[in-house]
Formats: structure tokens, sequence, C-alpha cells
């Protein structure tokens, strides 16, 4: 979930591995600082059995074969946009091909949800990543465990600061570190492999399955604790646009997969070596791999993979967030570019300062990544069961999958990832509420920006008319003045005139020599190329109805589609002969049918604080005008 490339653009394969490698596996990669020991510490643990290991760490084996192998790189990978991932993405695509009715609408709440959800995500894992980094130094001296909330807290200050300068120059040092990150997990668990090589036959599904059958209740709780090796799936499927699906399988199948298969059968042979060390409340079976002499240079090689997991998914936030504002579910937001060369290395001021003080305000209720880890996973499951099923409806009708060649997998991931819900929802009473909260606040927030858009459209379009009768009345009648220059009057309907030009001519009564009405259309794909973002139609000498297509990847820019209009039809744009007209309305609520009273304010609300459409356009100040009205929803 970060950065996208202009289209038809891919880095060279050497810088597609190394960055794929620290962005896209960032999040999975620091799973091995909190996973394993959820699952044989606390009331729902199961007792560190030579037996009971090897079953859980078959789980983990085959939890990262069936969800990371099988689904995201085999085949929901293959549900791309213009070779863009996510869920938002893979929403476009499924109901392409939908006629509009339940079924559609159903697939689009579904879609809506699991993007609300990410964002949930998006909060904890920084807060979880980093805060276990830190708890190795319990490991060095308990001298630091009064001060491992406040460490946390100022990495997390720091890491948030620093967004607004980009993530270019800290990209370069993405892939190297992690490289070494993964080697190191390597090496680490073959050591206690070596001395105990029966771990390696938990490959075997069966050790998988007796820990299920014959573990009791607890076996089954101790899901939650397996799944939180594969949290980092839906990020990996989202950063798809921006590396390309063969470089992140070549990454995931000879680094990735490797290191932590074989850092994860390391802890469990630890494990079976040293049961009683789970007796310590601060154990780190991921620290305990390595020799006393390498625990400072792990602590500082962790903070650094935390850093960058942590990176991945804020500025997937920003992607995610920026992907919601294009297909109108969130409110315009101030979003500023930090790379001149690549396209999708944004930051939003708004979301980042949100994240920080809910990153924050979690260490310092939770205080530790143990309770922390309640908290985590139940969205992300259940963002990977709406993703499974969006790419259940990709499959059926765009591609043409008959319902017998799809059940079957789609069974199968449905019935795991159910299984991996019903498990981490035990936790929603220690923490599990939280993503649940913040996500059925920004499905709330994002489903009433949706129809609160749509009813403030039939409201304005029940007082205006067509372009083209508003035009031939215009040409007919001799009382209007026109004087010299360009109107731009940004209509968001192509076919309707907009309010701003009636109350110009009501007020003002004069009217400029050229008139455009410019609207932009956000397309259900990714990227549009610029000779494809321009349409323009002479509705009459001195009348232009012009529209400009984007991507929901893509920001718009009114001055540069304006040039461009000049380059392919012959259209001057000189800005200092143009004046933008711009209709700003003020959100009334009322008894009249359309949302509850509560909803209408929240709408009013969100109006207010959204980005004002002359900047979000990137119109040139001192050229804007705004005629304000107020409507009634």
């Amino acid at each position: 979930m970060s950065q996208n490339h202009l289209p038809g653009h891919r880095p060279t394969t050497k810088a597609l591995v190394f960055g794929s490698l620290g962005v896209v596996f960032g999040d999975i990669g620091t799973s091995p600082l909190y996973s394993l020991r959820e699952c044989f510490k606390g009331q729902h643990g199961v007792p560190p059995t030579a037996d009971n290991v090897l079953g859980v760490l078959s789980l983990i084996v085959w939890t990262l074969t069936l969800i990371v192998s099988l689904k995201y790189l085999a085949y929901v990978m293959r549900a791309d946009r213009n070779g863009e991932g996510g869920i938002l993405a893979l929403l476009a695509l499924a109901v392409e091909k939908l006629t509009p009715g339940k079924r559609r609408a159903s697939a689009l709440l579904l879609g809506v949800g699991g993007a609300a959800l990410l964002f949930g995500d998006g909060i904890i894992t920084p807060a979880i990543s980093v805060l276990s980094a830190v708890e190795g130094l319990n490991v060095l001296t308990p001298v630091f465990r009064p001060y491992i909330v406040p460490i946390t807290m100022a990495i997390l200050v720091g890491l948030f600061v620093v967004q607004k300068a980009g993530t270019e120059k800290m990209g370069r040092w993405f892939g190297p570190v992690t490289v070494l990150w993964f080697v190191v997990l390597a090496l680490g668990g073959l050591r206690w492999i070596i001395a105990d090589p029966a771990v390696l036959t938990c490959v075997n599904p069966m050790h998988a399955v007796n820990i299920l059958l014959n573990g009791g209740w607890k076996a089954f709780f101790v899901l939650g604790g397996v799944f939180l090796v594969v949290t980092g799936g839906e990020a990996l499927y989202a950063d798809m646009g921006h590396f390309g699906a063969r470089p992140i399988r070549i990454a995931w199948f000879t680094v990735v997969f490797p290191s932590l298969f074989l850092n994860y059968l390391g802890q469990g042979a630890l494990l079976r070596q040293n049961p009683s060390l789970l007796e310590d409340e601060h154990f780190s079976p991921f620290y305990q791999l390595f020799p006393q002499w390498a625990l400072i240079p792990m602590v500082l090689l962790a903070g650094a993979a935390t850093v960058i997991a942590s990176q991945a998914l804020i500025t997937g936030t920003y992607s995610l967030t920026l992907q919601a504002i294009q297909l109108g579910y969130l409110p315009r937001l101030a979003i500023r570019h930090t790379s001149a060369h690549t396209r999708g290395q944004i930051y939003i001021p708004t979301i980042n300062w949100m994240l920080m003080f809910a990153c924050l305000g979690l260490v310092g209720s939770f205080r530790s990544s143990e309770a922390l880890a309640s908290a985590y996973g139940i969205a992300v499951t259940l963002t990977m069961i709406v993703t499974t099923m969006l790419f259940y409806v990709a499959a059926r009708y765009q591609w043409g999958w008959s319902f017998l060649e799809s059940l079957p997998l789609v069974g199968v991931l449905l019935v795991v990832e159910l299984a991996f819900f019903l498990a981490n929802a035990t936790k929603i009473f220690d923490g599990g509420w939280f993503p649940l909260v913040v996500g059925a606040a920004l499905f709330t927030i994002m489903t009433t920006w949706r129809t609160g858009r749509r009813l403030v459209a039939e409201r304005l379009e029940l007082g205006t008319l067509p372009q083209e009768m508003l035009v031939e009345s215009l040409q007919l009648s001799e009382r209007t003045i026109r004087v010299p220059g360009t109107a731009v009057f940004m209509a968001s309907n192509s076919g309707r005139a907009p309010n701003a030009i009636m109350h110009n001519l009501k007020h003002n009564k004069v009217l400029h020599e050229r008139v455009i009405f410019l609207t932009i259309v956000t397309d259900d794909h990714p990227f549009v190329a610029p000779s494809k973002q321009v349409e323009l139609l002479e509705l009459a000498p001195g009348f232009l109805r012009m529209s400009g297509h984007y991507g929901f990847l893509q920001e718009p820019d009114v001055p540069q589609l304006l040039r461009r209009a000049r380059n392919h039809f012959n259209f001057e744009y000189n800005p200092q002969e143009f004046t933008f007209f711009l209709g700003r309305e003020t959100i009334v609520p009322s008894d009249e049918p359309g949302m509850a009273i509560w909803r209408e304010n929240l709408f009013g609300f969100l109006s207010r604080i959204a980005e004002p459409p002359g900047s979000f356009f990137r119109l040139p100040e001192g050229r804007v005008v705004e005629l304000g009205m107020r409507i009634k929803i």
C-alpha cells in the first residue's frame, strides 16, 4: 500500500526485488517479534509440550502457505486494475460488469467495509511493531522496563514527524536493511534447528490437525496467535501496483518465506528444549534465538525493520485515503506530493496526525505488545474475508468462472478465514473492539459522505437546466452582456448547467465571451493516460463542454488539463484571462427524505472540514470566484 509509479514505468528488477522486500514485506517480516509467543502464553495459550510446539509450527507453516502463497500470490494478484491491487481496486473490478441492483449494492458495501477496517490496521500496526521491537531491551536488562513505553512513543512521534519529507530517500535503505533482516531471521532460526532437527517434521499437516482435534478449546484459541503471521497479506496485495506481481512472487518464494520458515522453526526448537522460559513474563522467543553479544545489534535491526513495516502501513493508509477520496467515499483532504519522480509518494497531513495520536493512545493504553496483540488481527481477518468474497464476484462475473470452478478455492479460503475470525473474536473484550470501532466509524463516515453527495447532486439538479437549453437561451437573449476573457464553471454533472452560472447571471448579469463547462470524472481505473484525459465539445460559438478523466490513483489538476486541451485541440490557455467559478454549498439538515438527522449533521460537518475545491483542483490563486448556496437535504 504504498507508492505507485507512472503507468507503464517499472524500476529495474534489482530495485524491484529489494524494494518489495522492504515495503511489501515489512509487516510480515516483523511478525516473528510477537506472533509465536501469543500461542503459548496467557489463559488461552497451549502448554509448550513437544507435540503442541510441532502442532503450532505446522499451523503457522500451512497458514503462510494457504493465505499468502496460495490465496494472494497465486490467485488474488490476478485481480488487478491496470496492474494496481488493493481492496478498492478489487472492488472496482468486481462490480464493473454487475448491473445496478442488490447484488452490486451488496458488493459495494462489502468493499467499503473492508477498506474501513484497513484503516484500523493502519493504526495498530505501527504501534505494535515498534513496541514489540523496543521490548527487546527487556532481554538485555530489566533497567529499561520503565522506559519501554516512552521510548516507543518517541520513535513513533519521530516517524510521523518525518513523513512530510517523503519516503524517497528512506526507500533507498529499505531493501538492503530488510534483506539483512530476513537473512538474520533465517540464521537465527537455523542455529536451533540444527540442535533439534525434529521440528522439520512440522511440514506434515497432520501435526496441525492433531493439535486442533486433541488440544481442546485452547487449541482453537491458538489460531488467534497463529493468524498474526499473515496480517501483512492484504498490504502485500495492495503494493502490487508499485512493484508488479512477478518480483513480489520471486522475493516471497526465494527470500521471505524460507526466512520466516526457518525463524519460526528455530523458535519452536528453542521452546521444545527450554519450555520453562515461558515462566518469565518478559520472555521473547525471538530474541532468545540469538547469543548475548548479538542482542543489542538485533534490537537495533528489529527497530529498523519495524520502522519499515510502519512506514509501509502509513503510506498505505495515504494511498487508501486517496482512492477513497477519488471514488467519492471521503471528503477532499489536503494532499502533498513528496516526490517529483514517483506519482504515488504523497503525504496527507490530516491522516498523518490522526494516525500519530491514535498510535500514541494505543501504546499508552495497552503498554505492551502482548496486550496490544489482543486488538490485532480481527480487523485484518474481516478484510481478508471481504477480499475473498470480492475475488469470487470478480471470478464469476469478470472472468466467467462457473460456480463449480470457483467454489473449491473460495470455499476452502472462507472456511480457514472464518475459523481465524472466530478465534480472534474471543479477543473483542480484551482490545479487539478497537479496530472494529474504528472500522464502524469510518464505514459510517464513508457511506454518509457518499449518500450525502448523491442527495446534494439531486437537490442541485432540480434547479438547473440542461447545458444545451441554457446555451440556446443565452444566444437568443440580447440583454446578456459579454465581457472579455474565459470563464470556467466547474460542473458536477457533465450534462447540466452548474448552479454557479445561474447565480452569476442572476447577480452579476454578465457573461464572459468564452464559457467552459468543466466536469472532473473519476474513472474506475487506477490511471487514465494523458492523451485520454481530455474530452472537448463545442456546444455553440463561445460555449464549450469539457470533461477531465482521472483514475482513482490520480489527482485532478485543472490548469494542467487546460494546457493539455490546448495541445490536443488547438485550445489557447492563458491563465491571466481565465476566471474559475465554483459553487460552494452550505448543507442545511431538514426533515426531507434522505438521511437521518444525525447523519445529515455529520455530512454537514464533513463538508465544512473538506479542503476547498479551488485547492483540491489546483486552481490558480486570485482567479477563483466562489458563489455560495444553501442546500437542504
